[in-house]
């Protein structure tokens, strides 16, 4: 039986994750409906991507008894109220990062999906790329060695971007692109939380983050840095410096596609696109997708690799990120 997904939002990274949807199996992946805020949308999208249901509201795609699982695609500041909406109608979701606005947000929602039974994933989508799979292997080996460092940069200039600089459109580097290099080393130290947090970072007049430097120290002298700008290009690379040796992730480093280590480099490409993407490797995506299926297959309602604990995690320190560089959304008051 295929996973059948609904797909919420006929944005551009619902596109996106569609397309990579198709370079999966059919026997094992379906898009069965898509809902958009106007239903002219949903009906665009639809027949672009050959869905044959769409709705020109959420409630309504909520209300289809047709899903497996509901992939969120919406802007971040309406991802507790969509996810709410899901859970609560008793579907299996996979939600866009940041999986909320702050940590008392992501509460609610793990605790939604605790109360309904139902499967949760936050989409960080580079953690089950073939890449992230190897590093996994190789740091449980200790191939490196004793880890002793993380490095890890992701800047782009996107300030044209509304969505990137726009405080109620969730505006702010470390929520949008930042959460990239601190979900890798948080991928890199096992879910551990950091001891020590220090972070400063330059705001834009309306109050929004558009570079920040964060370092990072965790238990027995082990540290992090990470560097996130919505105003520059950055190396957009991550590297993990071990006693031993070290690991190397070229650019693009949050939709890997080669691995570097001590000098060795392999490439680990993604399938090509039958329509043309919103984003670089948007096809990796298909590897979340499977991760999905395979965690319904099980039973689970949630997925050992990026489970509610290192959502939780995610979310805990970009709070405390926030709170030092002087970044208040109106969630932050609520």
């Amino acid at each position: 039986m295929a996973t059948r997904w609904g797909i919420c939002s006929a944005g551009k990274i619902s596109h996106d994750f569609t397309v990579a949807l198709k370079t999966l199996p059919p026997e094992d992946h379906q898009v069965v409906a898509v809902a958009a805020r106007k239903l002219e949308d949903a009906q665009a999208f639809a027949k672009k991507h050959s869905i044959s249901r769409a709705y020109g509201s959420y409630e309504e795609l909520a209300r289809d008894q047709d899903l497996d699982v509901v992939y969120i695609g919406v802007i971040h500041p309406y991802h507790l109220k969509t996810c709410l909406l899901f859970l609560n109608a008793k579907k299996n979701v996979l939600c866009e990062k940041p999986l909320a606005m702050n940590s008392k947000e992501v509460q609610e929602i793990l605790a939604a999906a605790k109360r309904n039974n139902v499967f949760l994933m936050e989409a960080v989508w580079t953690r089950y790329f073939p890449v992230s799979v190897e590093i996994r292997r190789l740091l449980a080996q200790g191939e490196v060695g004793d880890v002793r460092m993380v490095r890890s940069e992701f800047g782009v200039p996107i300030s044209h971007v509304p969505r990137s600089v726009q405080k109620e459109l969730g505006g702010g580097a470390v929520l949008d692109i930042g959460i990239y290099c601190l979900q890798f080393i948080c991928m890199v130290y096992n879910g551990e939380k950091p001891e020590c947090i220090q972070a400063t970072g330059i705001c834009l007049e309306n109050g929004v983050d558009e570079t920040v430097v964060v370092t990072l120290k965790f238990s027995k002298n082990r540290m992090a840095v990470f560097t996130c700008s919505s105003a520059v290009q950055l190396p957009n690379e991550a590297v993990i410096m071990g006693t031993k040796g070290t690991i190397r992730i070229p650019a693009h480093m949050w939709c890997p596609t080669s691995l570097v280590v001590n000098g060795k480099e392999t490439e680990y490409p993604v399938p090509e696109p039958y329509l043309p993407l919103n984003f670089i490797n948007s096809t990796g995506m298909r590897y979340e997708a499977e991760e999905v299926r395979q965690c319904l297959l099980k039973g689970l309602k949630e997925s050992s690799i990026m489970s509610h604990a290192d959502s939780l995690l995610l979310a805990e320190v970009e709070d405390e990120i926030r709170r030092q560089v002087g970044v208040v959304y109106p969630q932050d008051c609520q």
